[in-house]
């Protein structure tokens, strides 16, 4: 998968939209949260992902893929992992890491702000 696909792939969910809250990045949030870090689009192609509510439960995605996948900087311990794509982390696999952090954001926003 191209970072072009899983950016399609993020902006395709209900209510996604794209902002680059820092120079250079670029994000996919919903309502006001980020659910996907895409990085610079001339970067290495990844995408951060909330893959469990805790670090020991995101932590099977390093166990399963130790040279695609991380803690990421700064949330790595609430449970967000940066995944390389186009590695040994099959397609399917990142669609369901993608489809899992949005459920997971979508469930914290406040109702209002929730896709319809």
């Amino acid at each position: 998968m191209t970072r072009e696909e899983m950016l399609a792939y993020c902006l395709g969910k209900p209510g996604a939209w794209l902002d680059r809250p820092w120079e250079g990045d670029e994000v996919v949030k919903v309502g006001s949260r980020i659910f996907a870090f895409l990085g610079a689009p001339d970067g290495t192609a990844r995408v951060g992902v909330k893959c469990g509510p805790s670090r020991e439960v995101a932590d099977e995605w390093l166990h399963r893929f130790p040279a695609d996948a991380r803690p990421m900087p700064y949330v790595g311990r609430s449970g967000w992992n940066a995944l390389d794509l186009g590695g040994t982390i099959p397609d399917d696999e990142l669609v369901e890491a993608v489809d899992g952090s949005y459920e997971a954001v979508v469930a914290k926003l406040p109702r209002r702000e929730r896709p319809t």
